[in-house]
């Protein structure tokens, strides 16, 4: 069930895009990636109520989440509605990390560890800022309150989120030093 949920807000990606592109209904595109973003807790309610918490779910959530982000933020950027450096700010650091973290598990084995807590807030930040550049661009009634919220939120959000990326470079490398010396072991 945790995973259906996740395949379902991924199932979501193409029709974002199509509103936003297809239809050009900024609003409605925004409202959605704004709830896909809304929802990311709920897999992983369900899993741990459930009792459904797996391997293959702790990875497929963050990565869907992570697409998800990325996919959102460069049609974002290509649709024009929000400040190119701070989308590619967004996307360095999802790539960094991302890539970081693929690197150091797929590669060097290193054990999973969790999100931070400052990490999560940094998500969450960004998951509503984003969308909120792009119904602030839209002609949705009250666009401009929405432009002011995404700036309040994704400031901060950025600035969290690029520290909590420097700060997973010292738990990167004692996980995977942990995770080669139980290999050897």
């Amino acid at each position: 069930m945790p995973n259906l949920v996740t395949l379902l807000r991924l199932a979501c990606l193409p029709l974002f895009l199509y509103l936003l592109f297809g239809r050009d209904n900024r609003a409605a595109a925004a409202w959605l990636l704004g709830g896909l973003g809304a929802t990311d807790w709920v897999d992983g309610y369900l899993a741990r109520r459930l009792g459904q918490v797996s391997e293959f779910g702790k990875v497929f959530d963050p990565t869907v989440d992570r697409l998800l982000f990325i996919v959102g933020t460069m049609a974002i950027i290509a649709d024009g509605a929000a400040p190119v450096w701070f989308c590619v700010a967004v996307v360095a650091r999802e790539l960094l990390v991302g890539g970081m973290m693929a690197i150091a598990t797929l590669v060097f084995k290193m054990p999973r560890f969790d999100v931070s807590w400052w990490g999560k807030t940094a998500t969450f930040l960004l998951m509503f800022a984003v969308p909120g550049f792009l119904l602030g661009a839209s002609d949705f009634p009250g666009h401009g309150g929405f432009q002011i919220v995404a700036w309040v939120l994704g400031v901060p959000g950025l600035l969290v989120s690029w520290a909590t990326a420097v700060a997973y470079v010292p738990r990167v490398r004692a996980a995977v030093h942990a995770g080669r010396a139980a290999a050897t072991a």
